[in-house]
């Protein structure tokens, strides 16, 4: 299953987030410190490129993360020009108050207290923007919740003296080039539940924790992970868990809900869905079976 998902008023907020950029000096660009790469939207780098506006990088969520794998992304993104990352939780006061120090650290150009720092959030849906920017002015001016594509227009607010910042709409692309993006988007809670099927994703997110991190489904759950697949994680979290249909068999969409949740919570523990290594082998053997399949189409037409 191919996931996609790129609501209609997506591409009015990418028009207006393009037009902004211009009269700001630094994007704050949040991901989801568990999966950064796969939540990364790539139309934010080619606008900020085309800006050429540096980034700061928050790998929100950090405190749900595996901090190994969330140590080897800030050493990949850092290597990178114009980007400066940071792990945090935009749920912890102590880290968000370091946040405008960040951006006046790769801004010098506008830290001097006479010419405004502006400040730009973006991000794809549900990766906290929304509490960032509450947190940031110290009151709730952007709505929050546990459904992607809450924020739906943009708003740009004084941050103190000498600074500005703008929230903007979660922003998807409308094309996931991986597979396997979608599927860990989806397992994150940043696709809308009515683009998914719950018992696909949880099967998903089974195979990268018996592969990753089997002692955390023991240690949840019970069950030894020995000999399973993903599929066989949501049946065995279905029965330790009761979710029985009339006649005895599992209930595997109300586990697969249970699994996705526990996941998402951070109930299962410290988990991260990709690292630079992985991200690379994954997408090696996704281009090589797409230029397979290119080649095997253009013999077909021949």
């Amino acid at each position: 299953m191919s996931i996609q998902w790129f609501p209609g008023h997506m591409s009015l907020a990418r028009k207006k987030a393009a037009e902004t950029m211009e009269f700001v000096d630094v994007i704050i660009e949040v991901v989801d410190a568990r999966l950064p790469e796969a939540s990364s939207n790539p139309m934010i780098k080619t606008l900020r490129e085309h800006r050429q506006r540096p980034a700061l990088k928050l790998l929100n969520k950090a405190d749900l993360a595996d901090p190994a794998a969330t140590r080897a992304w800030l050493d990949f993104y850092n290597q990178q020009k114009g980007i400066k990352a940071v792990a945090l939780s935009c749920k912890k006061p102590a880290d968000v108050a370091r946040v405008t120090g960040y951006c006046q650290s790769i801004a010098p150009h506008r830290n001097d207290n006479i010419k405004p720092l502006r400040m730009m959030i973006m991000g794809i849906p549900n990766v906290g923007k929304s509490t960032l920017m509450n947190a940031l002015v110290k009151r709730r001016v952007a709505a929050v919740g546990d459904e992607p594509a809450v924020t739906k227009r943009q708003q740009s607010l004084d941050l103190g003296p000498g600074m500005t910042i703008t929230d903007t709409p979660g922003l998807m692309w409308p094309k996931i080039q991986y597979e396997s993006d979608g599927y860990m988007l989806a397992a994150s809670h940043a696709i809308g539940t009515n683009e998914v099927m719950e018992e696909e994703v949880a099967a998903f997110l089974g195979d990268i924790l018996l592969a990753r991190y089997p002692k955390l489904l023991t240690a949840r759950y019970g069950f030894a992970p020995d000999g399973l697949d993903g599929p066989a994680v949501v049946e065995a979290v279905a029965r330790r868990r009761g979710c029985l249909v009339k006649g005895g068999g599992p209930d595997l969409e109300k586990a697969a809900l249970i699994f996705l949740d526990d996941y998402r919570s951070g109930a299962l523990g410290r988990i991260s869905l990709e690292t630079p290594e992985t991200r690379i082998a994954m997408a090696a053997v996704a281009d090589a079976a797409a230029n397979e399949e290119e080649r095997g189409k253009r013999k077909e037409e021949r």
